[in-house]
């Protein structure tokens, strides 16, 4: 069975975007993580910024990055929803963590927060339906 197949599969809320939307968003939310992050990594390389703050940024990341293979790969519900908190949470982190240093950047990840808290929502609600 495909990670299409399975994804179609599960027990989800009749609020949940078709496939092609949630690509789309992330299309548009990934280029504003490429340049905030990035710029927060460049400013922290050359010591502008404490190098603590890029420990919320990085975390973020990786969640971010390993949702996909433990969602799809794996297909491990509740190690994804477990995987989304992170990726949630360490967004209020980061934003609190640069808000003194670059505004912009924190101002910046409105879109980001505000995507994944609908994604967590719903991620967290296909869990609970599959349990």
């Amino acid at each position: 069975m495909t990670f299409m197949d399975w994804y179609n599969s599960l027990a989800k809320p009749a609020w949940t975007p078709e496939p092609a939307f949630i690509g789309l968003m992330w299309q548009i939310i990934y280029p504003i993580i490429i340049l905030t992050f990035g710029f927060v990594f460049v400013q922290a390389a050359r010591r502008r910024i404490p190098r603590a703050v890029v420990i919320p940024f990085l975390i973020n990341l990786v969640a971010n990055v390993v949702f996909t293979p433990i969602q799809f790969g794996l297909r491990n519900l509740t190690l994804a929803s477990i995987d989304i908190l992170v990726v949630w949470g360490s967004i209020v982190w980061l934003v609190m963590a640069i808000w003194k240093h670059h505004r912009w950047v924190a101002v910046a990840q409105a879109p980001y927060f505000s995507w994944v808290s609908i994604a967590t929502v719903l991620q967290l609600s296909i869990t609970w339906m599959n349990w």
